[in-house]
């Protein structure tokens, strides 16, 4: 379940990667370039894309879609499995148009998985072709901001701590496996960043949610956004609606995956 909404304006972007580096215990960063990347209308914040990844057969690239709808995502996984590429989703990290070069953090977990396999033995010059989703985070209007996610979703509330007002204040609770993945990032000096370490028996959103069952929040003016595991994005959301009394529309939420 998700508020989360899709756009699409600039077709398929044909991309290749620079470079691939493990930043922390459970981050690869891969760097992709191209000439098509002059047609990404950068937006910031949380700006995400679909990936397309190939399969054994370099030819999958060929059958992405100008545009992911039912029908053409319907017809593209009618192909045979080697024939046809892998596509997950992601949020763009950071952008560098001087250089052209664009960065996706990926979440890796042993060999568990498509895109974070994929990620760490990534060379340069391999393929990849991204569909820019825009933005889920629509800059709401209001002075303060809870911003909740897992590793998984830490991109995302990064891109939205470096592009926000610098007059906005809040909490960010981020919830990662290991202290290690924390990372350096430019927030508002009203917004307090607090990472939660989760125990390798917890589930994922238990550290988040239990610290957020602790906090005093504001009465009004005050707007939520909850990304990562799917229960996480949902517990959020139903704490905050039904305990604390928020509406609906208060809360911006998106299961990234589900456990």
């Amino acid at each position: 379940m998700t508020t989360i909404t899709v756009t699409q304006e600039c077709g398929p972007l044909r991309v290749e990667v620079v470079r691939s580096v493990r930043v922390s215990p459970h981050v690869q960063r891969v760097t992709f370039a191209g000439a098509d990347l002059d047609r990404l209308h950068w937006r910031g914040f949380d700006q995400w894309v679909r990936l397309f990844l190939p399969s054994d057969d370099p030819a999958s690239l060929d059958h992405v879609p100008q545009r992911l709808t039912r029908g053409t995502y319907v017809k593209m996984r009618a192909l045979p499995a080697r024939r046809r590429p892998s596509v997950r989703s992601y949020t763009l990290r950071s952008w560098r148009p001087e250089v052209r070069e664009l960065d996706v953090d990926f979440v890796v977990h042993g060999e568990s998985g498509v895109a974070g396999p994929w990620s760490v033995s990534a060379r340069p010059g391999d393929r990849a072709v991204m569909l820019d989703q825009g933005c889920g985070w629509t800059a709401p209007d209001a002075g303060w901001i809870l911003l909740v996610a897992d590793e998984t979703g830490m991109p995302a509330v990064l891109g939205i701590l470096r592009d926000l007002p610098r007059t906005v204040r809040g909490v960010a609770l981020i919830e990662v496996p290991d202290l290690a993945d924390a990372q350096q990032v430019d927030h508002p000096e009203g917004i307090s960043v607090e990472w939660l370490v989760r125990g390798a028996d917890q589930p994922p959103g238990r550290p988040v949610l239990a610290e957020l069952a602790l906090r005093d929040l504001p009465a009004a003016d005050r707007h939520a956004f909850a990304v990562g595991e799917s229960g996480l994005a949902t517990g959020v959301r139903r704490h905050l609606v039904r305990d604390r009394g928020w509406g609906r529309g208060d809360v911006t939420f998106c299961g990234y995956w589900k456990r």
